[in-house]
């Protein structure tokens, strides 16, 4: 059982660094955040302490297996991310391009219902209550306009001399 260490590895569409502990590599997979992750290694029964390159291949399995269906395994509702789907009503636990899609067509039916969220989302704006008068600014113009009071400054220089 002596597998050779590896530096880099692709794990449920993620490159992982090989050099970071279990619960920290897997940690960098989207929808799998740190809570989530040493759960995963408390209930498939890997070391915490060993590296994520130097897993067997039936250690990572246990831990896909535990990622992919976490009721399963007995890791508490709580710590799953879609809990009562809209379309489903199942709790289920999403990872990678599954999370990202999902999330998409949950902002894109606020939008088509108009809720208040899916305004704020199609506006551009902040949408959780956050204050918008001094931050959020990137991408507008914030305070005095250069080029309107330049104009305007070489148009009052031009009025006195054509009036000589």
């Amino acid at each position: 059982m002596s597998r050779e260490f590896r530096h880099i590895l692709r794990f449920m569409g993620t490159d992982l660094d090989g050099s970071k502990k279990v619960a920290y590599g897997l940690s960098k997979i989207r929808g799998v955040g740190p809570n989530f992750a040493q759960a995963v290694v408390k209930v498939a029964k890997v070391n915490p302490d060993a590296r994520i390159g130097a897993l067997s291949e039936a250690e990572m399995s246990r831990v896909e297996d535990a990622i992919r269906d976490p009721l399963k395994h007995g890791i508490p509702t709580r710590m799953i991310n879609r809990r009562k789907d809209i379309e489903t009503g199942r709790d289920m636990h999403l990872t990678g391009p599954d999370l990202a899609l999902k999330i998409k067509s949950d902002v894109d039916l606020m939008k088509d219902i108009k809720s208040w969220k899916g305004v704020r989302h199609s506006l551009g704006l902040k949408v959780r209550g956050q204050r918008t008068r001094t931050t959020g600014r990137s991408g507008k113009a914030v305070g005095v306009k250069k080029k309107v009071l330049m104009e305007a400054a070489r148009a009052a220089e031009k009025k006195p001399e054509e009036k000589k």
